[in-house]
């Protein structure tokens, strides 16, 4: 039986961190050996809010040595960029003719987007339109599935649309993807808030032990636990969010202990460190080796985008077949 196709992708933001692999990286690697898996760096979607495009190439690598650190199998797996894909952005162009202004400006996370980054009156055309660009990634590779969080499921109902209007005026082309909901564990940064490289507060997958030791000791706990022997409120401690993911085995006693005024923040940071930094030892061997020769990891990418765009094309020709773009009458 055939396996069924999922579509996954992430803006090429460089190195990765904790929570793009409890947010993510984790569950790509858990469903490859049960879907058939694309893997797709959106560099187009990182111009969207950043037109600087310096560090896109260098990100791209960091990004794509993680994910194969974390367990990305590219032999099974094809990771490509989009932007040496083509096919992409012919297929954009004609989706953007099927859907309207009006139902793009209802889209809530976009919506939620314009607000949070204060641009009411002069988001750009590419920003505007990127669900629909995102509607165009999924279908040119007929992918059945997309592992989102909640947030993301108006874009996979935008992409379902497009494939019914575009099934119901030219022919059944494109099968309408489902999402394949997810609950992404939201590992909160060193201070508590969301983790994002921006503000500071990330463990990097490949920070060394002193590195993680250090961002680890400075971390937010308990602000009501002041001395070692206070009563400690886990529920609302940051490291002990950690420890849930990283050490469960051991979180009875650790929540006794913190409760009791047993268990001190300065120990309990320390045994953290100590077992992230354990975590991580496999992720970082493996980084190590793939910097070594760079190369290896562009031909990765390289026959990525091989076998992506013979998918690609082979659905473009049959948008274009449905469509009757392109013929010539002599």
């Amino acid at each position: 039986m055939k396996k069924k196709r999922i579509l996954s992708g992430m803006r090429p933001t460089g190195r990765m961190h904790l929570g793009n692999y409890v947010g993510a990286l984790e569950n790509w690697v858990r469903l490859q050996g049960e879907y058939e898996n694309f893997h797709l760096v959106a560099d187009w979607h990182a111009l969207t809010t950043d037109l600087n495009t310096d560090d896109l190439h260098q990100n791209t690598i960091d990004m794509v040595i993680d994910w194969i650190a974390a367990g990305i199998d590219p032999q099974l797996s094809p990771i490509f960029v989009q932007s040496q894909i083509k096919e992409h952005a012919e297929l954009f162009l004609l989706f953007s003719m099927l859907i309207s202004t009006s139902r793009l400006e209802r889209n809530p996370t976009l919506k939620e987007q314009i607000r949070d980054l204060n641009l009411e009156g002069r988001i750009s055309f590419g920003h505007f339109g990127y669900p629909v660009l995102q509607a165009a990634d999924i279908l040119i590779y007929k992918a059945d599935l997309v592992p989102v969080g909640e947030d993301q499921v108006p874009h996979i109902e935008l992409a379902r649309e497009i494939a019914r209007r575009f099934n119901g005026l030219y022919g059944q082309v494109f099968p309408e993807p489902e999402a394949k909901l997810t609950k992404f564990a939201r590992l909160p940064g060193t201070d508590g808030k969301r983790m994002s490289k921006s503000v500071g507060n990330t463990i990097l997958l490949s920070d060394p032990p002193e590195q993680i030791s250090k961002k680890v000791m400075s971390a937010i706990t308990d602000p009501q636990k002041i001395y070692r022997n206070d009563p400690g409120h886990p529920e609302i401690c940051t490291i002990f969010v950690y420890h849930q993911k990283f050490n469960p085995t051991h979180i009875p006693k650790i929540e006794n202990e913190c409760r009791s005024g047993a268990l001190g923040c300065v120990d309990c940071k320390r045994d953290l460190a100590q077992r992230l930094s354990d975590f991580l030892y496999p992720f970082r061997e493996k980084r190590a080796e793939l910097e070594k020769d760079i190369s290896l990891v562009e031909d990765i990418l390289h026959q990525g985008a091989k076998r992506a765009r013979e998918v690609a094309s082979s659905t473009m020709a049959e948008v274009r077949e449905a469509m009757k773009l392109g013929v010539v009458s002599w």
